[in-house]
Parts: structure tokens; C-alpha cells; sequence
């Protein structure tokens, strides 16, 4: 795959208050989506027409469902989405849903990463979630600027006893506002040049990596997007019509980091469409990122 970037120039830093924005998925039928991402994972319809629907937690947006009639359900071995994630603001809200899903039997994958505890699931195209909770950043370890995250399982007596007898919150299947999308993690076709892309691009920080997986991050956070080839090393995206992701976006703090990056970006010979002040780019495997202000995620 072609490399258009600049080699053995210093990438400043990306903003450290930058964060994740929304996510758009791709799926075959919307009314069936709504129906798993509302009742199941407790989203809130914010906006819908007839193709799309855009769902949140309080009114901040984080998913929007986008109709593709005839989609496949999302193969394995391309590139594109692994997970979307999606935090929840306390241990006890993570709690409270994942007792929800457990009573219904919806099969969770599970995994303590010491950062977080996180749940993995897929919706019914095969798009994947994760749904989890972060530790305070004080109990996070570092050794100079890596990170340490695990394969523990999870403690699920501890996390049980976070719901109190008789909790009514076992009945509302809605997210908590504070409720958030907390990062991105894609299929990619090579590691290095992953990595040459969003760190040596964007400029996010590397803070971890393992075996054929990458993850980087903005102001010190565990990781805001990771990267994996565990099925998909030299992969294609999906051949359409197919579920998967639509784009995804990365939330700026303000208009003069907006301008900073996208210039950055072009400096670099990757192309930028500008739209509504908004940009667009995509990275080597065609995913597309939306580049937002933080400001477009409020009251929305």
C-alpha cells in the first residue's frame, strides 16, 4: 500500500484535551437496530428519518445508525470495525447493564484490562461493542510512556455487589447521562503503517503495544483508538453492500487546533475534504474520520 508521508519530520503532538466523538454504523435493518441498541443497550432516540437514527445518552449524541439495505452482516477478515466503545460514567452503571444483559442471556465476552473493566458483545449485523467502565487514572500504571492493560477476567462478585438489593435501576434499561462513546478500536491491514498514520500524521501518542495491535491516545487517556491485524493483516475493507463502519469522528477543542491539524494533515500529502467546518480524512484502509469541534457534541 502506498505510503504518501513525509518520512523523519518530528509530528507535533495532537491536543491533549482531545477526545472521540460519535460513530456512524452501517446496518441492513434500521428497525431492527433501534430496537437492540434501545431496549438492549439503552440508548435514546435523538434524531431518525427514514434511513438513519442518530441515539445518546442524555443529549449527548454517540451512535447513528445508517440503513444499507441488502448489507451483509460484517465479515471478519477485512478491515474496518472491530468495536465501537462505549464508556459508562461508573462501575455501577456497568454493573446494572451487564445484569440486564445476563438475564436475558445475550452472550458477553469479558476482560479486566487494569485501566478498565470492559464487555464485549455484537449487535445483530456483527458490528462489535464494547460496553466498560475506566478506573480512576490513579490507579493506572505506566512504565515511562506505556501503559499496562491485561487479559485478567473480570471479578464478577465485586462487581456484582455494586448493585444494592432491590435496586431500581435493574428496571430502566436507559444509559446514564455521562454515558459517552470512549474509543474507537478498527481492523487495519498493517501495524507500522497504522502507525505511521495516527501517530505520525494526527500525532496521537503510542501507549501501547502488543502483538500485532497498536493503540494510541490524546492527554494521557489508556487509548482513544485501537488498532489490531489479529484476523485482518494485508485485508481489504468489506465488500459492499456490508454492515460495518460508516466513519467515525475525532472531537477537537477548539477551531485553531481544527486548523493546526488539518493543516498538519496536508503537510503530510494526505488529502482533507472540508465541509460545513468540518474535515474529513481517511486513513490507508478507507475508514473515514470526521475531524469535529467538542462543542458539536453539546446539546445535540
Amino acid at each position: 500500500m502506498q505510503k504518501p508521508y513525509q518520512s523523519g519530520v518530528s509530528t507535533p503532538t495532537i491536543h491533549p484535551a482531545t477526545d472521540v466523538g460519535t460513530v456512524t454504523l452501517k446496518v441492513a435493518d434500521l428497525q431492527r437496530s433501534l430496537a437492540f441498541y434501545t431496549r438492549l443497550i439503552g440508548l435514546q432516540p435523538l434524531q431518525q428519518d427514514e434511513r438513519t437514527a442518530v441515539l445518546g445518552a442524555g443529549q449527548r449524541p454517540i451512535l447513528k445508525l445508517e440503513a444499507v439495505p441488502g448489507a451483509k452482516p460484517l465479515a471478519r477478515n477485512t478491515t474496518g470495525l472491530y468495536h465501537a466503545a462505549i464508556l459508562l460514567p461508573d462501575r455501577h452503571a456497568l454493573a446494572v447493564k451487564v445484569a440486564q444483559l445476563s438475564a436475558i442471556g445475550y452472550p458477553l465476552g469479558h476482560s479486566d484490562h487494569l485501566v478498565s473493566e470492559a464487555f464485549y458483545l455484537d449487535d445483530p449485523d456483527r458490528n462489535g461493542l464494547e460496553l466498560y467502565r475506566d478506573r480512576p487514572r490513579s490507579e493506572w500504571t505506566w512504565i515511562g510512556k506505556q501503559v499496562q492493560m491485561a487479559l485478567d477476567p473480570i471479578d464478577f462478585d465485586s462487581l456484582f455487589a455494586e448493585i444494592p438489593e432491590g435496586d431500581p435501576a435493574l428496571q430502566n434499561p436507559a444509559l446514564p447521562a455521562g454515558t459517552k462513546l470512549g474509543h474507537m478500536h478498527l481492523r487495519v491491514g498493517d501495524i507500522d503503517e497504522a502507525e505511521q498514520f495516527y501517530h505520525g500524521v494526527l500525532g496521537f501518542d503510542v501507549v501501547a503495544k502488543m502483538q500485532g495491535a497498536l493503540f494510541v491516545s490524546a492527554g494521557g487517556y489508556h487509548h482513544h483508538l485501537g488498532m489490531n491485524t489479529w484476523e485482518s493483516r494485508g485485508a481489504k475493507p468489506p465488500v459492499e453492500p456490508s454492515a460495518g463502519l460508516r466513519e467515525f469522528s475525532i472531537a477537537l477543542p477548539d477551531e485553531a487546533e481544527l486548523d493546526r491539524l488539518t493543516q498538519q494533515i496536508e503537510a503530510a500529502g494526505v488529502a482533507v475534504t472540508h465541509h460545513n467546518g468540518q474535515a474529513e480524512v481517511r486513513d490507508p484502509w478507507q475508514n473515514q474520520i470526521k475531524l469535529i469541534l467538542k462543542e458539536q457534541l453539546e446539546g445535540k
